[in-house]
């Protein structure tokens, strides 16, 4: 990974923080992409101390704001050329119905619409990049998943489970699309299931509330570092230099449901995202 630059979302916590230490042990230069500066840099010096690198640093980055996105891409654009390798790791889930900066529920907001519109603002340094790859933190929990085209942001009753769901589902679609776009380039797109991972997701950090839950269940979980392993090797590994549009689990392809590889869906969600994040502000 020597000499490549990698920007990680939600990079302050979790699986975002072991990736980011792990890529930059291995060489690479990575860009915490993450929304409280606070945490960014505890986050920053944590991952310096862990990874013995100084090539880390900190770009802010609210993935429930589209003028939050347009501006890290812009600013990511005037300071560096290309960009070697995008994970788009982040992801939100919510107990109860939350709105995004735009209007969105926010785990379609920021696990999908945030992703998708950050993607697409990268593509030409990507696209720079002697092999450029996305990686899409998804979930098995697409599985269960399904694209409510009438209520995306389930203003008409709102469950976790669908919403989580729906916007992992989203991924996986963003994913098969992106890498049928991007067949002439270089540019590889994969998505991955990181396990059940003992991360902050889930508990609200205003309110603490879901920490004892959380702290119950940790025992069953795996480790940040044992979770973000194969979103490091979609980044890194030369054996999947040429795999595109693909689906990993524990660093090896794996199946989707029917629904996930459905190549009209996948159209219809990326026509129904570049509406929504091309004209935000006139959205019903």
């Amino acid at each position: 990974m020597t000499g490549k630059i990698v920007i990680v979302t939600g990079a302050n916590s979790g699986m975002g923080l072991a990736t980011t230490s792990e890529l930059a042990k291995g060489g690479a230069h990575v860009i915490m992409a993450c929304r409280s500066r606070a945490r960014g840099e505890a986050a920053l010096r944590q991952a310096q101390q862990e990874s013995g690198s100084s090539n880390i640093e900190l770009m802010s980055l609210d993935l429930g704001s589209f003028d939050s996105i347009r501006a890290f891409a812009s600013e990511y654009r005037a300071k560096y050329e290309q960009l070697d390798v995008l994970v788009n790791n982040a992801g939100v889930v919510t107990i109860q119905r939350e709105l995004t900066k735009d209007g969105y529920e926010a785990m379609i907001g920021v696990n999908h619409l945030g992703h998708f519109l950050l993607t697409n603002e990268l593509l030409e340094p990507l696209q720079l990049a002697r092999q450029g790859r996305v990686v899409n933190v998804s979930s098995g929990a697409h599985k269960v998943g399904s694209i409510n085209f009438d209520d995306p942001n389930l203003g008409k009753g709102f469950n976790v489970a669908k919403g989580y769901a729906q916007s992992k589902l989203a991924n996986i679609l963003f994913t098969k699309e992106l890498a049928r776009r991007l067949q002439p380039t270089r540019i590889t797109v994969n998505a991955l299931h990181p396990g059940a991972v003992s991360t902050s997701i889930g508990v609200n950090r205003d309110t603490g509330f879901g920490k004892a839950v959380h702290k119950l269940l940790r025992p069953f979980f795996l480790t940040p570092l044992e979770g973000a392993r194969t979103a490091i090797y979609l980044a890194s590994s030369p054996e999947v230099e040429h795999v595109t549009g693909e689906y990993y689990v524990k660093c090896k392809p794996a199946k989707t449901t029917e629904k996930a590889r459905d190549p009209k869906l996948a159209a219809r969600l990326w026509e129904w995202s570049e509406q929504q994040v091309g004209r935000a502000s006139d959205k019903e």
